[in-house]
């Protein structure tokens, strides 16, 4: 019998509190601009300074989580939130703004990195994290419709993270605590595994991360200057552009584990490089937008399964935060990345180097996948010390069902049958320990 999956709704939930910001940046930034009379530079600073922050909280509570405990952790971090994206929400003091942006951003790091340490415990961190993608696209999505229908008030999209934890904090109950005595707080002291791989990963994810979000922080100048659309028309892109992303995660949870990750991960990133390189390049509406959607519809696909390989590095989900920390650290970077260089090379020249550089990480990104093989992906496998669960390895060598244990099954006592054994003590310890262990048995031969 197959065990029912579950969703761990509020892992969701928090996951979904902790990527709201950073999805819901390019609006964000665009009215600290024009509410607060900001110039581009200094919006975008600001914009910067909350996904630091961010990436940070990351950093700082990665070995400190277990003795915490999830419970309290989280609720800080909606705690600080609500406050510091309310009070930002609530002023049009700059640095009381710029403040509460740095203090709701820790609070969001903290969300995320209890979420990413918790799905990486998961039977399925895929389905979990693709679920926590299709939760966060779909509220940013129905923000991104609803509020310039309020009013072009900086506060309004502050408001929409800091209501959103409010909202989560019910689900917090749900989740564990820690205590200093409890066995949680000593697996602190276990060292990291995978320490070549886990670096690896988080170093090319950064610079992943950054290519996509150099795009991010330029298309909108790229669609109205080169592609040469109207403010409605862009807007209509960009709408047509989320819509596609929850279409691109739904994907990824129907597709789950087929294909394992490593082809996601470097074939979807081959395909985003050369979005990346028809967007920046393009001078036709038809082109900018195809561009624009294509993209939008790979991205979260890729990043579900790079999150899934993250969790699988480490079941306690150290290496998941710090992943997932060097993400939000080139997030922060990509805007500025994008407008120095196409400011230096232009847009087109800003596309072919964004894609280059994609080709390059995809091959240390595929490499990880590959090599590492993920955790178990069937109820009951048994993981070998190369990191293929048994039970495939089994399923594609014609292995009898028979011959791979399932996890928790008793164990059967090894009996030592001496050399010169008459033939009736050697079928009598046959028939008792069975067939494998008389096998294994030095000595057991028949000769």
């Amino acid at each position: 019998m197959f065990a029912r999956r579950t969703t761990p709704w509020p892992l969701v939930a928090l996951f979904t509190a902790g990527y709201l910001p950073a999805y819901l940046l390019p609006t964000t930034v665009g009215r600290l601009g024009t509410s607060l009379s900001l110039t581009a530079t200094q919006a975008g600073a600001v914009g910067s300074a909350l996904l630091l922050s961010s990436a940070s909280a990351g950093f700082v509570l990665a070995s400190r989580l277990p003795r915490i405990g999830a419970r309290t952790a989280a609720r800080a971090g909606l705690a600080l939130a609500a406050l510091g994206y309310g009070t930002a929400a609530l002023t049009t003091t700059v640095w009381l703004v710029v403040a509460g942006a740095v203090v709701g951003g820790f609070g969001s790091g903290t969300a995320t990195t209890v979420a990413a340490t918790r799905i990486a415990a998961e039977r399925d961190p895929h389905r979990a994290s693709t679920m926590g993608l299709l939760s966060v696209s779909a509220l940013a999505g129905a923000v991104y419709l609803t509020v310039p229908h309020l009013g072009p008030a900086h506060g309004l999209p502050l408001a929409a993270i800091a209501l959103t934890a409010l909202a989560v904090w019910p689900l917090t109950g749900r989740l564990p605590g820690g205590t200093a005595a409890s066995p949680a707080a000593h697996e602190t002291t276990v060292p990291l595994p995978r320490r070549r791989s886990g670096p690896v990963l988080a170093a090319t994810v950064l610079c992943w991360s950054m290519a996509q979000n150099s795009l991010w922080g330029v298309s909108g100048r790229i669609g109205l200057t080169q592609a040469h659309l109207g403010d409605a028309a862009l807007g209509a892109v960009f709408a047509v552009a989320l819509g596609a992303g929850l279409v691109g995660v739904l994907a990824a949870g129907l597709l789950g584990s087929r294909l394992g990750r490593a082809v996601p991960i470097g074939a979807g990133t081959v395909l985003i490089a050369c979005c990346i390189a028809l967007s920046a390049s393009a001078t036709s509406p038809a082109s900018f937008a195809a561009g624009e959607i294509a993209w939008n519809t790979l991205y979260p696909v890729v990043l579900s399964y790079l999150i899934g390989l993250a969790a699988s590095l480490d079941p306690r989900g150290r290496w998941a935060v710090f992943v997932g920390s060097a993400s939000s650290l080139g997030t922060a970077a990509g805007p500025l990345t994008g407008s120095v260089l196409s400011a230096e090379a232009g847009y087109r020249g800003m596309g072919l180097i964004l894609g280059a550089g994609l080709l390059l990480v995809a091959v240390p990104m595929t490499a990880v996948a590959l090599h590492t093989g993920g955790r178990p992906l069937l109820p009951g496998a048994v993981r070998r010390r190369g990191g293929t669960p048994a039970a495939l390895v089994a399923a594609t060598t014609g292995t009898p069902s028979g011959a791979v244990p399932e996890v928790g099954a008793a164990e059967q006592p090894v009996v030592e049958i001496p050399v010169d054994a008459p033939a009736a003590a050697v079928q009598r310890a046959y028939d008792t320990a069975g067939p494998r262990q008389a096998a294994a048995t030095p000595g057991s031969g028949t000769g």
